[in-house]
Order: structure tokens, then sequence, then C-alpha cells
């Protein structure tokens, strides 16, 4: 983002990220200190080195889980560092004869250790404020915005949640879809008349389509979630189960910027399947009875396959991939394997795509792959590969490819090219959205990002 223009107002202080670097350096040279000290400390003292060093892991361990993970994790690790500490207190004590050299040896490095989690954990937090701070803003609210709404998304949620006569009640006007009427002529058509925002209350594949509307326009967009899944608004950190609340974000008028993806420049915000899903997304009646379809598709497609799929890639490390049976690539890249937030994502400002794909000889093949890297396993697999990109290309050899398009069925011409946009899309989010988003950021945290900011780098890159 540009530095502060007029009229808007900054979310985080601008010495946020020097404070986060002196954090980071505190917490460094305090954990390399305990580590140092525990060292020396329990040095020639047979079996207490051992008693010590589980209770150093227990308390890095657990102090990284309190520093960066959620509620639970955080209690996990609170546990985890009681415990080590009270292991390595115990070895010091009995290596010193506990005589009060001990003590103050025991003291020492409880201490260091405490100064690095706490340090740490707020240099973490004040990094990751500033990154996110970084895509966001306050903006005069819209003076002409207009919501679209589709009545029949998400069972009828429009009309359930009464989101109409609350847009009214905030100065939107809105626009119904109607059976007969076309969505981007609708867009268009509330541009041609003036709106200055767009809002879309329904599915992710309407939100797409208006939201690259907005885009071509440089107006900013509302995802109202009134569809059924909304995976888009999930991993905005938007409440799915109330999308009463995105209505806000016209009143609230918070910019935050993220960013979009195109296939041969075509836009989507979520992600482009290609092979078996894909295929499954071209069956009649998928739409109606998603589950179901794929289901009963899933199996037939993976286990009876006799030829894998014709479609070609390759990997940023120059290997060429032939016969995916499964290629799915996303506006930033999705948590795979064991994880409470496996298939989001925990960011959408990276500007990198996510690639996921799975070549195997046999359909059966492919399905154990796929087991195996949901499962967090998959590079035992030399089936599986998964990686980020700004740009990729699948070929294939007839030329055109059954792809899912953010849920649409499309065939589209082959090579498809797809291209990242960073923060190409312009959001207006509900008050909050940016601490959600904080949040969500932090649970992609590393340790090596503790090291980035000490350097003096921030938290953007991916």
């Amino acid at each position: 983002m540009d530095g502060e223009q007029p009229g808007r107002e900054s979310v985080a202080p601008m010495s946020a990220e020097a404070g986060a670097r002196l954090l980071a350096v505190v917490s460094l040279l305090a954990g390399a200190g305990f580590v140092v000290a525990v060292a020396v400390f329990l040095a020639r003292n047979g079996w207490y080195v051992l008693l010590g060093l589980a209770g150093v892991v227990l308390s890095i361990v657990g102090g990284w889980w309190m520093a960066t993970g959620r509620a639970g994790q955080r209690f996990a690790g609170g546990v985890a560092v009681i415990v080590g500490v009270a292991a390595l207190v115990a070895a010091i004590l009995a290596a010193g004869d506990e005589d009060w050299a001990s003590v103050v040896r025991a003291v020492v490095s409880v201490a260091l250790l405490a100064v690095a989690v706490v340090a740490g954990r707020a240099a973490l937090a004040a990094g990751l404020r500033a990154s996110v701070s970084s895509a966001g803003h306050r903006v005069p609210p819209p003076q002409h915005a207009v919501l679209l709404c589709n009545p029949w998304s998400g069972g009828g949620k429009v009309e359930r949640f009464g989101l109409a006569p609350l847009a009214a009640s905030l100065g939107v006007d809105t626009v119904m879809l109607d059976h007969g009427l076309d969505l981007a002529e609708l867009a268009r058509g509330a541009i041609a008349d003036g709106a200055d925002c767009l809002g879309m209350a329904g599915g992710d594949g309407s939100q797409a389509l208006v939201a690259s509307i907005a885009t071509e326009h440089d107006l900013p967009f509302v995802c109202v979630s009134a569809g059924t899944r909304n995976h888009f608004a999930l991993d905005l950190g938007l409440d799915r189960d109330d999308p009463r609340k995105s209505v806000d974000a016209f009143r609230d008028a918070v910019e935050r910027r993220v960013d979009y993806a195109t296939v041969n420049g075509r836009f989507f915000v979520n992600n482009v399947s290609l092979g078996v899903y894909a295929t499954i997304v071209q069956e009649e009646g998928y739409r109606e009875a998603k589950s179901d379809t794929t289901k009963q598709l899933l199996p037939e497609l993976l286990g009876n396959a006799e030829k894998p799929f014709d479609l070609q890639f390759t990997t940023p490390e120059g290997e060429e991939v032939d016969g995916a049976f499964l290629i799915m690539v996303s506006n930033n890249p999705y948590v795979l394997g064991p994880s409470m937030d496996v298939s989001q994502r925990r960011r959408l400002d990276s500007g990198r795509l996510g690639v996921f794909a799975v070549s195997a000889a046999t359909g059966t093949q492919a399905a154990e792959v796929v087991t195996l890297a949901l499962a967090g396993r998959g590079s035992r697999s030399g089936h599986a590969f998964q990686f980020d990109c700004d740009s990729f290309e699948v070929r294939s050899r007839s030329g055109t490819a059954f792809a899912g398009v953010d849920g649409e069925a499309l065939e589209l011409p082959t090579p498809l090219r797809f291209r990242i946009h960073p923060r190409g899309l312009r959001l207006l989010v509900p008050e909050g959205n940016l601490e959600v988003a904080l949040r969500r950021r932090a649970r992609a945290v590393r340790p090596d990002d503790l090291v980035r900011l000490a350097k003096g780098a921030s938290l953007n890159g991916s």
C-alpha cells in the first residue's frame, strides 16, 4: 500500500513495525540466553542434563504455542510451560545441591524464558497488526451504494434475514435478481446509473462476478454472505451465520485490499478445479445436490479410471508433470493437513497462488494420494504436488479442459494461464473485520517470522 493519503485514517501507528523489531530482538536474545544459561548450569551433571533438556523442550514448545496459538492451543502451551519449567527447576536445583546459588540459577533461567515468551508474543502481535493494518483503512461511506440480491441463494437468506429493508435503512439501493435477468447486466446498469459501490448478497459464483465488475471500474465491493457455503466470506472472516453483519460494511466503510486471481483473464476469488472435480461440476444436477452428486461420482471417477486426465504442467523446480487427476489453483494457498482450519485460507493478501495437484497411474492411487495429502503426509507420495507461485500454466493436448471456476462449470481453451493480482480487489468490510483477519493470520506464524522481524522485515510477505 502507498503512504497515507488525505481523508483516510490509519488503523495502526507508523512505529508498529519498529516496535515489533525491538521486541523480536529482545525475545531472540532472551531465548538464546535461556538456552546458554541452562547448558552452563547443567553441564557435566549427568542425568540432570536429560531432565533439564526435557524441560527446555517442553518450555520452548509451550511458549511458542502461548505466543502464537488460539485459545485452546495457548492453554495447552501454558500447561507445557508449567511442566517444562518444573522439570528444569528440579534439574537445576538437584544439579547444584539445592543451595542458594542453585535457586538463583533457576530464577535466572525462568526469567529469561518468561522474557523470551512475552517479548516474542508482543513482537508477533505488533508485526501482524502492522501487516494487516497496511491493507486496511477508513474511507468515507459510499453515497450511492447498490446491493444486488439473489433471493433464492442460501435457501432464501435475503428474505429470511431482511437484508433489503436493512440495506434501505442505511441508504443503500437494492436490486433483486429475478428469473430471466442477467446479473452482470444488472451490475453494469447500476454503475451506469451512478453507483459508487457494489455489493452482492448471494453465493460464491455471484460474489466473484459482481466483484469482477466492481474491480473493472475501480469501485469498492461488499460481500454479503447470503449463500449456502460462502467460502470467500469464511476466509475473509465475515460472519456466515448472520449476513446482516456484512451489510454494516456500507456504513462502517473500512476499506480492505485483498488479492484476486484470473485464469485466461477470467476473474475468480476462491479457486479453479481441473480434472476429477471439474468433471463432477459438469454433471447435470450438481448445483441442486452438490454433496450427493460428489458422493456418487467421486468414488467411480477415482477408483475406476483407466487412464489419467489430459492435463500437464511444470512445477517451479522445472519438473514436468503429465496426466494429473486433480489440479486446484487457488487465490492464495489453502491449509492442507491436520488442522482446525483445514481447507481454509488464513490470508487473502499473500500475493501468491496456491497449487495442489495429484498425478498417479490409476484412480485408486490418486485416491490414496489425496488421503495422504489431507492427512498432512502428502510429501510421502511422489504423486502429490503442493506449492505457491505468482503465475501458473496448465496445458492439454486436446486444446480444451473442463474447469470449475468458483464452482461454475466451464470448458476453457488451453493453455490455462493463471495469474495473481496482489491486493487488486477493494472491499468494504464491517468494523472489527481487520481484527478477525489478524487472528487468522496469526495461525500461520512460523518461528522464522520472529527472525524476520528482528532483521527489520515486515510480515506482509507470503
